[in-house]
C-alpha cells in the first residue's frame, strides 16, 4: 500500500509540476508577444478649428452667405407674390363666383406649394454648395492629418470635438503639427 501511495504521490507531483510548466511558458509567450507588438500611439485633433484656422475659409463663408442670400431673395418674392394673391382674394372674395373662387383657391395652394418645395430644394443646394466650397479645403487637412501622422508614427488620429469616446487617458493633441504643416501660423 505504501507503494501505491508514494506512485500516486510522485503523479499529482508531476502533474503539478507539468502545469506549472505549461503556466510559465504560457506567460512566457504573451509577454515575448506583448513585447514584439508595436506600440499604440494615439493623437487627436479639433477638426472643427483647423478648418476655421484656415486661410480661405473667410471667402468660403463669404461665397457660401452670398448664394444664401440670392436663395433667400427668391423666397422672399415668393412670399410676397403669396401674400398678395392673399390679400386680393380675401378682398374680393364676396363678390367672386364660385368657380373663380376656386380657381384663386388653387392658384394660392400651388403657389404654397410650390414654395415649400423651394424651401426643400434650397435647403439641399445650400447643403451641396456648402460640400462643395469646402472640399477641396477638407481635402487638404485630411492630407496633412495623414502625413502628421505617418511623419510622427501615430497609430490612431481622432477628431478632438466628436463626443463619441467618453474617457481617453493621454493621447497627443496633433493641432499645432497640423498647422505648421498647413503653413498656418
Amino acid at each position: 500500500m505504501a507503494g501505491t501511495k508514494s506512485k500516486t504521490n510522485y503523479k499529482q507531483m508531476k502533474n503539478i509540476l507539468k502545469a506549472i510548466v505549461v503556466i510559465v511558458l504560457f506567460i512566457a509567450g504573451a509577454s515575448a508577444q506583448a513585447q514584439t507588438a508595436p506600440p499604440v500611439k494615439i493623437g487627436y485633433i479639433d477638426f472643427a478649428e483647423i478648418v476655421s484656422m484656415m486661410p480661405g475659409q473667410d471667402s468660403i463663408n463669404k461665397k457660401l452667405q452670398d448664394y444664401v442670400a440670392s436663395l433667400e431673395s427668391q423666397m422672399k418674392a415668393m412670399q410676397t407674390e403669396y401674400e398678395g394673391k392673399i390679400n386680393n382674394y380675401q378682398a374680393t372674395q364676396a363678390t367672386m363666383s364660385q368657380i373663380i373662387k376656386q380657381t384663386k383657391e388653387k392658384e394660392i395652394l400651388d403657389l404654397q406649394q410650390r414654395i415649400e418645395a423651394f424651401n426643400q430644394q434650397a435647403q439641399n443646394e445650400i447643403q451641396n454648395k456648402q460640400m462643395e466650397l469646402t472640399q477641396p479645403l477638407i481635402n487638404r487637412i485630411q492630407s496633412a492629418i495623414k502625413a502628421v501622422g505617418k511623419e510622427n508614427g501615430f497609430t490612431y488620429v481622432l477628431n478632438g470635438n466628436e463626443q463619441i469616446i467618453l474617457y481617453a487617458e493621454g493621447g497627443i493633441n496633433i493641432l499645432p503639427l497640423v498647422k505648421k504643416k498647413l503653413g498656418i501660423k
